[in-house]
Protein backbone atom coordinates (compact mmCIF):
# COMPACT_ATOMS: atom_id res chain seq x y z
CA UNK A 1 0.00 0.00 0.00
CA UNK A 2 1.04 3.90 -0.72
CA UNK A 3 2.92 5.16 2.08
CA UNK A 4 0.71 8.37 2.26
CA UNK A 5 -2.41 5.78 3.43
CA UNK A 6 -0.37 5.47 6.72
CA UNK A 7 -0.24 9.13 7.46
CA UNK A 8 -3.76 11.01 7.39
CA UNK A 9 -3.45 14.58 6.90
CA UNK A 10 -4.00 16.53 9.93
CA UNK A 11 -7.06 18.24 10.50
CA UNK A 12 -7.40 22.11 12.29
CA UNK A 13 -9.36 21.78 14.86
CA UNK A 14 -12.11 23.86 16.29
CA UNK A 15 -12.19 23.80 20.08
CA UNK A 16 -15.21 25.34 22.53
CA UNK A 17 -14.11 26.16 26.12
CA UNK A 18 -17.57 26.43 27.75
CA UNK A 19 -19.36 26.32 31.09
CA UNK A 20 -21.34 28.41 33.74
CA UNK A 21 -20.39 31.81 34.96
CA UNK A 22 -17.34 31.25 37.50
CA UNK A 23 -16.10 28.32 36.45
CA UNK A 24 -12.81 29.92 35.28
CA UNK A 25 -12.94 30.18 31.52
CA UNK A 26 -10.79 33.32 31.81
CA UNK A 27 -8.21 32.35 33.64
CA UNK A 28 -7.94 29.29 31.75
CA UNK A 29 -7.95 30.88 28.33
CA UNK A 30 -5.01 33.01 29.79
CA UNK A 31 -2.76 30.41 31.62
CA UNK A 32 -2.91 28.87 27.78
CA UNK A 33 -1.72 32.01 26.62
CA UNK A 34 0.81 32.23 29.06
CA UNK A 35 2.44 29.58 28.10
CA UNK A 36 2.46 30.32 24.09
CA UNK A 37 1.13 26.79 23.38
CA UNK A 38 0.54 26.84 19.78
CA UNK A 39 -3.12 27.53 19.16
CA UNK A 40 -5.17 30.80 17.72
CA UNK A 41 -7.12 32.02 20.56
CA UNK A 42 -10.77 33.64 19.03
CA UNK A 43 -11.16 37.45 20.58
CA UNK A 44 -14.60 38.36 21.18
CA UNK A 45 -16.88 41.23 20.48
CA UNK A 46 -18.71 42.73 23.37
CA UNK A 47 -20.53 45.36 23.97
CA UNK A 48 -19.78 45.45 27.66
CA UNK A 49 -17.28 48.41 29.11
CA UNK A 50 -13.82 46.87 29.54
CA UNK A 51 -13.05 46.05 33.16
CA UNK A 52 -10.10 46.90 35.28
CA UNK A 53 -6.84 45.42 33.18
CA UNK A 54 -8.47 44.19 30.13
CA UNK A 55 -6.98 45.81 26.73
CA UNK A 56 -8.89 45.97 23.40
CA UNK A 57 -8.33 43.65 20.71
CA UNK A 58 -6.34 41.35 23.11
CA UNK A 59 -9.00 40.25 25.63
CA UNK A 60 -12.06 41.09 23.83
CA UNK A 61 -13.12 43.52 20.79
CA UNK A 62 -14.92 46.31 22.98
CA UNK A 63 -17.57 48.15 20.53
CA UNK A 64 -20.24 50.17 20.42
CA UNK A 65 -24.08 48.94 20.47
CA UNK A 66 -24.12 50.52 17.26
CA UNK A 67 -21.19 48.93 15.69
CA UNK A 68 -22.31 45.63 16.66
CA UNK A 69 -25.43 46.36 15.41
CA UNK A 70 -23.64 46.65 11.86
CA UNK A 71 -21.68 43.57 12.20
CA UNK A 72 -24.83 41.69 12.68
CA UNK A 73 -26.76 43.30 9.68
CA UNK A 74 -23.08 42.34 7.60
CA UNK A 75 -23.30 38.65 8.87
CA UNK A 76 -19.77 39.05 10.21
CA UNK A 77 -20.81 37.20 13.34
CA UNK A 78 -20.26 33.40 13.60
CA UNK A 79 -22.53 32.98 16.44
CA UNK A 80 -24.03 36.17 18.86
CA UNK A 81 -26.05 36.54 22.08
CA UNK A 82 -27.60 38.74 24.37
CA UNK A 83 -26.06 38.00 27.98
CA UNK A 84 -26.72 39.83 31.12
CA UNK A 85 -28.13 42.86 29.25
CA UNK A 86 -24.57 43.10 26.80
CA UNK A 87 -23.93 41.81 23.66
CA UNK A 88 -20.81 39.28 22.72
CA UNK A 89 -20.06 37.43 19.43
CA UNK A 90 -17.79 35.86 17.36
CA UNK A 91 -16.14 37.56 14.04
CA UNK A 92 -16.50 34.94 11.10
CA UNK A 93 -13.56 35.79 9.35
CA UNK A 94 -11.39 35.70 12.25
CA UNK A 95 -11.87 31.76 12.30
CA UNK A 96 -11.38 31.01 9.36
CA UNK A 97 -8.90 32.67 9.10
CA UNK A 98 -6.90 30.72 11.52
CA UNK A 99 -8.59 27.46 10.29
CA UNK A 100 -6.55 28.19 6.98
CA UNK A 101 -3.32 28.67 8.59
CA UNK A 102 -3.95 24.99 10.17
CA UNK A 103 -3.39 26.37 13.65
CA UNK A 104 -5.88 24.92 16.57
CA UNK A 105 -8.50 27.40 17.16
CA UNK A 106 -9.52 27.76 20.87
CA UNK A 107 -13.00 29.25 21.19
CA UNK A 108 -14.58 30.54 24.92
CA UNK A 109 -18.14 30.69 24.86
CA UNK A 110 -21.20 30.26 27.05
CA UNK A 111 -23.35 27.36 27.56
CA UNK A 112 -25.70 28.94 24.86
CA UNK A 113 -23.38 29.96 22.23
CA UNK A 114 -21.41 26.33 22.55
CA UNK A 115 -24.81 25.48 21.60
CA UNK A 116 -25.13 27.15 18.49
CA UNK A 117 -21.32 26.46 17.37
CA UNK A 118 -22.10 22.68 18.02
CA UNK A 119 -25.32 23.15 15.53
CA UNK A 120 -23.87 25.59 12.89
CA UNK A 121 -20.60 23.24 12.60
CA UNK A 122 -23.19 19.57 12.80
CA UNK A 123 -20.59 18.21 15.60
CA UNK A 124 -17.20 19.50 13.84
CA UNK A 125 -16.32 21.50 16.67
CA UNK A 126 -14.72 19.28 19.86
CA UNK A 127 -16.28 20.53 22.92
CA UNK A 128 -14.93 21.11 26.12
CA UNK A 129 -17.26 21.97 29.60
CA UNK A 130 -15.74 23.52 32.45
CA UNK A 131 -16.98 23.06 35.96
CA UNK A 132 -16.21 23.24 39.26
CA UNK A 133 -15.50 20.57 42.27
CA UNK A 134 -19.40 21.31 43.75
CA UNK A 135 -22.11 23.63 42.94
CA UNK A 136 -21.07 25.38 45.97
CA UNK A 137 -18.12 26.04 45.27
CA UNK A 138 -19.06 28.05 42.02
CA UNK A 139 -21.53 29.76 43.84
CA UNK A 140 -18.98 30.73 46.19
CA UNK A 141 -16.84 32.01 43.20
CA UNK A 142 -19.12 33.77 42.14
CA UNK A 143 -19.40 36.06 45.37
CA UNK A 144 -16.44 36.26 45.83
CA UNK A 145 -16.12 38.47 42.20
CA UNK A 146 -18.18 40.93 43.30
CA UNK A 147 -18.75 42.33 40.25
CA UNK A 148 -21.90 42.20 40.24
CA UNK A 149 -25.19 43.88 41.70
CA UNK A 150 -27.22 41.58 44.18
CA UNK A 151 -29.91 41.49 41.73
CA UNK A 152 -27.36 40.30 38.87
CA UNK A 153 -25.28 38.04 41.02
CA UNK A 154 -28.76 36.39 42.00
CA UNK A 155 -29.27 36.27 38.12
CA UNK A 156 -25.67 34.76 37.55
CA UNK A 157 -26.18 31.92 39.81
CA UNK A 158 -29.62 30.96 38.84
CA UNK A 159 -28.51 30.79 35.42
CA UNK A 160 -25.34 28.49 36.11
CA UNK A 161 -27.27 26.32 38.17
CA UNK A 162 -29.21 25.67 35.14
CA UNK A 163 -26.23 26.02 32.77
CA UNK A 164 -25.15 23.08 35.04
CA UNK A 165 -27.60 20.64 33.47
CA UNK A 166 -26.83 20.84 30.35
CA UNK A 167 -23.38 19.40 30.73
CA UNK A 168 -24.65 16.42 28.67
CA UNK A 169 -24.10 18.30 25.37
CA UNK A 170 -20.35 18.50 25.29
CA UNK A 171 -18.27 16.00 24.28
CA UNK A 172 -15.55 16.51 27.71
CA UNK A 173 -15.72 17.44 31.34
CA UNK A 174 -12.51 19.07 33.03
CA UNK A 175 -13.04 20.27 36.65
CA UNK A 176 -11.04 23.11 37.25
CA UNK A 177 -10.06 23.01 41.00
CA UNK A 178 -9.14 26.09 42.66
CA UNK A 179 -5.07 26.68 42.43
CA UNK A 180 -4.94 24.14 40.12
CA UNK A 181 -4.96 26.10 36.70
CA UNK A 182 -1.77 24.16 34.92
CA UNK A 183 -3.26 21.05 35.61
CA UNK A 184 -6.84 21.96 33.98
CA UNK A 185 -4.89 23.04 30.93
CA UNK A 186 -2.88 19.82 30.55
CA UNK A 187 -6.77 18.24 30.79
CA UNK A 188 -7.51 20.42 27.91
CA UNK A 189 -4.11 20.11 25.92
CA UNK A 190 -4.92 16.03 26.34
CA UNK A 191 -7.87 16.87 24.78
CA UNK A 192 -6.89 17.85 21.95
CA UNK A 193 -3.74 15.23 21.34
CA UNK A 194 -6.75 12.87 21.47
CA UNK A 195 -8.71 14.54 19.35
CA UNK A 196 -5.62 14.69 16.69
CA UNK A 197 -5.11 10.70 17.02
CA UNK A 198 -9.02 10.16 15.91
CA UNK A 199 -9.50 7.93 13.04
CA UNK A 200 -12.12 10.19 11.62
CA UNK A 201 -11.16 13.32 12.46
CA UNK A 202 -13.42 16.06 12.79
CA UNK A 203 -13.53 18.56 9.73
CA UNK A 204 -15.23 22.17 9.85
CA UNK A 205 -16.67 24.32 7.13
CA UNK A 206 -17.20 27.74 7.72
Amino acid sequence: MHDALYQPHRQPLLVVISGPSGVGKDSVLQRMKERQLPFHFVVTATTRPARAGEEHGRDYFFVSTDEFAEMIEKDELLEYAHVYNDYKGIPKQQVREALATGQDVIMRLDVQGAAKIRKLTNGGAATIFLITASEAELEQRLRARKTETPEGLNLRIATARKELERMGEFDYCVVNHDMTLDDTVDQIIAIIAAEHSRVKPRTVHL
